[in-house]
C-alpha cells in the first residue's frame, strides 16, 4: 500500500536561486494549508566536502512535514504523466516520519510549475555519492 496525495503546488529552482534559497530544490505540496502534506528534495551546490561525508550528508536530502529529513534515502523516482511515484529505502522511514516506502503524488499544479519542479528534481537527484542515487524514470 502506498500513501497518495494530490499536489496543487509544485516548485523548483536550480540555476538562479531565489533570495533566501541556498541549494537546488524541488517540491510538491498538497495545498497552502499548514497541515497539508509535502515533499521537498534538496541538494548542495558544490561537491560534498569531508565534513559532509563524515556526517552522512554527502547526498541529496528529502524533507517531509515537521522538517523530518533523510539523506540518500530514495530507491526510485518515477514520473508518468501527472503521477510522481517516490520509493524510499525502508531504513529511512522513521527519519522521515513515514509509514510506507511508496508515496504517490498526483500533480494538479500549473504545467509550468510542474516543468520547473521536474527540471530541478533531475538535478537534485543526480547529486552526491553514487551508491545513494535513485533510479529515475521519466
Amino acid at each position: 500500500m502506498s500513501y497518495r496525495f494530490v499536489a496543487t503546488i509544485a516548485y523548483g529552482w536550480h540555476e538562479e536561486l531565489p533570495p533566501g534559497a541556498y541549494a537546488p530544490t524541488a517540491g510538491v505540496i498538497e495545498s497552502e494549508d499548514e497541515e497539508s502534506f509535502a515533499l521537498e528534495f534538496q541538494s548542495g551546490i558544490e561537491e560534498p566536502d569531508e565534513q559532509d561525508v563524515r556526517l552522512g550528508m554527502d547526498s541529496y536530502c528529502v524533507v517531509t512535514p515537521d522538517q523530518n529529513t533523510a539523506y540518500g534515502c530514495l530507491r526510485a523516482v518515477e514520473l508518468e504523466g501527472d503521477l510522481l511515484r517516490v520509493t524510499f529505502d525502508p531504513a529511512h522511514l522513521d527519519d522521515l516520519g513515514l509509514e510506507d516506502p511508496v508515496v504517490e503524488v498526483v500533480l494538479d499544479a500549473p504545467a509550468e510549475d510542474v516543468a520547473r519542479m521536474r527540471e530541478a528534481l533531475q538535478r537534485v537527484l543526480a547529486y552526491g555519492r553514487p551508491d545513494a542515487l535513485p533510479v529515475v524514470t521519466w
